[in-house]
């Protein structure tokens, strides 16, 4: 039997700005990383999601990222290892705190944007991720990019650790991410991301932007729910996935 996790960022709208579609998104997922408070959200939003996870009884986890508000995080910022690992753990602290006020158990950390994107290729940036984690409770898992930096960090530092792929991300030849700065990064596509998805699932294995094909190892599969569509979008993706009897669990479960 097949089983696969459906993750999707979440609480990512601060103060009066609303960013994502999360209510409508959220039922059809069954794990969320709730933004922090340094790229965005705040603790009235980060209360918020964490109230609507536990009414539909899905994972959560942490998901730290620069403090960069005004660039959501996406631009890269030349922190030290050591601040990095200060950075995430302040981070995974602030969330805790809610989660245990709802009496929820966190079940994992994913980095966001740029530092996400710097850890897949910089192993002490990645080791400074894990090392956050294992310092604050070495029970959490870590989301690793399949085929990165990532993923040798996690190892190293003895965290758990799941590798995660995207359903609506182009990938290099290497099994990376392509650039959001470069044209077909990101596909709108509904059917060519839900071929994509099972293809993951099934296959362990992704079409690469130039039309390769590219191994993966895959235990849960990310979903942008803040994108035009994306509902619609996810819903496909879950009736897709279920029609060939994979069964969708957080990987924590």
């Amino acid at each position: 039997m097949k089983m696969i996790d459906l993750n999707c960022d979440m609480g990512e709208s601060f103060g009066t700005y609303v960013l994502g579609y999360d209510e409508q998104a959220m039922p059809f997922v069954t794990s969320i990383n709730v933004a922090c408070g340094f790229h965005a959200s705040d603790p009235d939003n980060m209360a918020k999601t964490l109230m609507l996870a536990k009414k539909h009884g899905i994972a959560v986890g942490a998901h730290p990222g620069f403090p960069d508000l005004v660039g959501f995080g996406r631009r890269s910022m030349a922190l030290s290892p050591d601040e990095v690992k200060n950075t995430v753990m302040y981070q995974i602290g602030a969330l805790d705190a809610f989660c245990r006020a709802e009496g929820i158990k966190m079940q994992h950390v994913k980095a966001h944007g740029a530092l996400y994107n710097m850890a897949e290729k910089d192993l002490s940036i990645a080791m400074a991720i894990a090392a956050a984690i294992k310092a604050v409770d070495p029970t959490l898992y870590m989301l690793c990019l399949a085929n990165s930096q990532m993923v040798a960090a996690a190892k190293q530092i003895g965290v758990p650790f799941v590798e995660e792929s995207f359903a609506d991300r182009a990938y290099t030849d290497e099994g990376t991410l392509v650039s959001r700065k470069l044209p077909g990064s990101v596909i709108h596509d509904i059917e060519q991301v839900v071929t994509r998805v099972v293809r993951m699932v099934k296959d362990q294995s992704v079409i690469s932007i130039t039309g390769k094909e590219v191994p993966i190892q895959t235990q849960t599969i990310c979903v942008h729910g803040d994108t035009p569509g994306a509902v619609d979008m996810v819903k496909a993706i879950r009736t897709a996935l279920e029609k060939e009897n994979i069964v969708l669990r957080a990987f924590g479960a």
